[in-house]
């Protein structure tokens, strides 16, 4: 497990097939697919960041899943933007003028919605970014806004990876979250988010091939994890990360 310029290094020099995935932390991920790198959800003003944000030249999208500061950090997007400068941030449209007053240029977002599509295109590769909503703890919907909170399903070839930011099970979710042929969900456990039972089942509920808890702190949340997924889930794969660990997907 690497931090700062040698994670940049293992991050750039990473070349699979499938996905490969670094937890930053929190619910910050780095998602990178053949030399395509995107940030999500990547908060490196907190204390303790493995990355400077000053150390992020190379990233080809920004996404954040809400207007939380420990989802859409300001400070550290608007030095990543100027290091990283082809990408753009994917973000709720009804962030979009915050995000704005904090320093982030109109011409630099993407704003998406609930059931909308973003493509990225880089050299002979294709990428996709869908929306849905996220619950945190409601759904929140404004006619003009839209959703404030959303979960984005990242797709490159088969394999989608999904990141609901903040969520908690609502009624729909799994119906929506179906069609997409879910490879790895990101689920946030423990506080305002998923029960690690509701996280599990939404896994099971969408045939998600493999589960990967975030958004939590401590030993004991990840104990109480493993323990239901070996007592209680024994036939669903699940990926315990560590900050900084790097993992890739496998093949199926």
């Amino acid at each position: 497990m690497k931090t700062g310029p040698a994670l940049i290094q293992e991050i750039d020099q990473t070349l699979t097939a499938t996905p490969t995935l670094w937890w930053l932390g929190h619910a910050g991920f780095v998602i990178r697919f053949a030399h395509i790198t995107f940030y999500v959800d990547a908060c490196l003003s907190r204390e303790g960041a493995l990355l400077s944000s000053a150390d992020v030249t190379h990233a080809d999208m920004f996404l954040a899943t809400h207007a939380h500061a420990g989802h859409l950090d300001a400070p550290s997007l608007v030095t990543m933007l100027q290091g990283s400068k082809r990408a753009k941030v994917i973000l709720p449209k009804s962030a979009a003028d915050g995000a704005n007053a904090q320093g982030i240029p109109f011409p630099r977002m993407t704003t998406t919605d609930a059931d909308l599509r973003v493509e990225f295109f880089k050299d002979n590769l294709y990428g996709r970014v869908y929306s849905v909503p996220s619950a945190h703890p409601e759904l929140d919907r404004t006619p003009i806004g839209g959703y404030p909170y959303l979960g984005y399903l990242i797709r490159f070839g088969r394999w989608t990876i999904y990141h609901p930011g903040d969520c908690v099970y609502y009624e729909g979710l799994a119906d929506r979250l179906r069609p997409y042929t879910v490879s790895v969900a990101l689920l946030p456990i423990g506080g305002k988010n998923f029960s690690i039972n509701d996280a599990a089942q939404l896994t099971a509920d969408i045939g998600a091939k493999w589960i990967v808890p975030m958004h939590y702190e401590g030993t004991q949340m990840e104990n109480d994890f493993l323990s239901h997924m070996l007592g209680h889930r024994p036939y669903q794969k699940f990926k315990v990360l560590q900050r900084g660990e790097k993992w890739t997907v496998p093949e199926e």
